[in-house]
């Protein structure tokens, strides 16, 4: 008998129709799975049975509309990349979180949601041994590394580090004790704060410091540490590993909460050549002044208007909002599309004005 090898992608057109970033935005939810006491996992497909191409550590905008306002939010996958046909988001519910709770009540199998993506840049590099180092819901995009590594079969040496509040709050546990009976050179180390709820527990408890990573990761300083969790949690990691001979540039962190280099001042010598505009929030009644060289979302906090924000340089799109007159200097990193654009919609976190802005928030 004659066995053929399997069509490639590009010898099956009919099976090969990819997700467009630029040109498809309509997601079917198809599975809601209860994953601990207040997380979910939502998987999407395309209407369309649309093939996603992405990379582990990537993430999806997604476009809502809550309570009669558009809201924006980022949310990493956490799929492996190497099933296509759909990919899932892992959403924690955070007190007092608009879109989390949102989520987590509203969405259910066969509703419609818009989205864009994949985006993102917090990749693994080729290397030979890595330290995956998550806190909290930051698990998400190491979590897609993980199953991409087990689904590709893949020589792997990964420490796969996870804290959390309590036993209870170990996202994916069960399938990560899986995932390391099974996949050779997968070491996982879980490190909840305190062990509230659990008899008996095997392993250690507080928080990742110097002395824990010693005696966990004693070859911390050969591994390539992808880092993802809270903003005190990734601190915390960066000061650590640094103090135990990673270098730098083998420290990958992923955060929506990047630095806006726009909230330093400008300089007292430099207002006389600097113009002021005036930039009106409509929805809130608010007008602040905002100069030629600083973006509207920095002097926008600082003036404690309510804007949505996470990575503050034009990469997520949460901040994107409708311009209602005026014009701005606009320089995005893939967080926003073109037809947005053209139907008046801008990213405050990346624009400085040109003009007197009035902005419907």
């Amino acid at each position: 008998m004659d066995i053929k090898s399997p069509l490639s992608a590009a010898e099956r057109p009919h099976l090969a129709a990819l997700w467009n970033r630029d040109a498809d935005e309509e997601l079917v939810c198809i599975d809601v799975h209860q994953e601990t006491h207040d997380v979910k996992t939502f998987t999407f497909a395309s209407p369309q049975g649309k093939r996603f191409a992405f990379e582990a550590g990537q993430y999806f905008l997604f476009d809502l509309e809550v309570g009669g306002d558009a809201e924006s939010r980022c949310y990493s996958i956490s799929s492996s990349p190497r099933r296509t046909n759909a990919f899932s988001i892992t959403v924690k519910r955070v007190a007092g979180g608009l879109i989390s709770n949102w989520l987590h009540d509203n969405l259910a199998v066969d509703a419609k949601i818009k989205a864009n993506g994949p985006l993102g840049h917090f990749i693994r590099p080729a290397a030979k041994k890595y330290l995956f180092l998550s806190g909290g819901s930051g698990i998400t995009p190491v979590m897609s590394m993980v199953r991409e590594l087990a689904d590709t079969c893949e020589p792997v040496d990964v420490v796969f580090m996870h804290a959390g509040r309590s036993p209870k709050d170990l996202i994916f546990r069960e399938e990560l004790a899986c995932l390391a009976s099974r996949v050779k050179g997968l070491r996982l180390q879980f490190l909840p704060e305190t062990v509230l709820g659990e008899s008996q527990w095997p392993g250690l408890t507080g928080r990742i410091s110097t002395d824990y990573m010693k005696l966990a990761v004693p070859d911390l300083a050969e591994r390539i540490v992808m880092c993802c969790g809270p903003a005190p949690f990734m601190a915390a990691a960066r000061t650590i590993t640094a103090e135990l001979g990673v270098p730098a540039a083998h420290y990958i962190e992923e955060s929506f909460d990047a630095a806006v280099i726009d909230d330093v001042d400008i300089p007292v010598v430099a207002e006389a050549a600097v113009r002021m505009f005036q930039v009106e929030f409509s929805k809130q009644k608010r007008t602040i002044d905002v100069s030629g060289e600083q973006t509207v979302l920095s002097c926008a906090k600082k003036s404690g208007v309510k804007l949505p924000s996470s990575c503050s340089n034009g990469v997520c799109g949460t901040c994107k909002s409708k311009l209602v007159s005026g014009t701005v200097d606009m320089n995005h990193n893939g967080g926003i599309r073109q037809r947005e654009i053209d139907a008046g919609m801008f990213l405050p976190c990346c624009s400085k004005p040109l003009s007197d802005l009035v902005i419907e928030r």
